[in-house]
């Protein structure tokens, strides 16, 4: 019995050795982490088609239209972006066009929030109402909205509030103007 015994001890004393061979290895050990994250890209799209109608009533009338788009800023970067505003003319078309004034579009006010995942909410530093310019071809753009440095990271979705004016003494018919929108980086 006291062999018995004497072996009981000797295997419970190796284990215990083991163990504490084992815990220490455990407590020397370092490993390093990488973590490689790739820039990605300023991107914008939308696949809004707005409209106004108005029936004539000899008074000026101000209709609006929202002009929503997303804005994914993927780069990583914190330089900010700036989303542009070029329009042409509201015309009739054909050979003798009725037109629109060129300052008939005017953005009122634009809202934005975050499309998904986490975001870095935009600073916006551009006043309202901002005038669309518009020509026969497309005039220099105009910024419409902003994020300052360090802002606007990630997917959000842009709406623009877009004001058409329409004089009381405007002819019937139906108007078509191209309104073309880019995203720029930085503010």
């Amino acid at each position: 019995m006291r062999t018995t015994h004497l072996k009981r001890c000797l295997v419970l004393a190796a284990v215990g050795a083991l163990a504490l061979v084992a815990a220490t290895g455990a407590l020397g050990a370092n490993v390093t982490a990488t973590a490689t994250v790739n820039a990605g890209t300023l991107t914008l799209t939308t696949s809004a088609s707005p409209g106004v109608s108005v029936t004539l009533d000899g008074t000026d009338q101000a209709p609006t239209y929202t002009l929503p788009m997303t804005v994914n800023d993927a780069t990583g970067s914190g330089t900010g972006w700036n989303v542009t505003v070029t329009s042409t003319t509201f015309s009739t078309g054909g050979p003798t066009p009725k037109l629109l004034s060129t300052s008939a579009s005017t953005v009122t006010g634009v809202s934005s929030s975050c499309a998904s995942g986490t975001c870095t909410n935009p600073t916006n530093s551009i006043g309202y109402p901002l005038t669309v310019p518009a020509g026969s071809s497309p005039p220099t753009a105009v910024k419409l909205f902003n994020a300052a440095a360090n802002t606007g990271m990630g997917k959000f979705t842009v709406t623009p509030t877009v004001q058409v004016s329409i004089p009381a003494n405007t002819y019937a018919g139906t108007y078509t103007s191209t309104v073309t929108v880019a995203v720029v980086s930085g503010p």
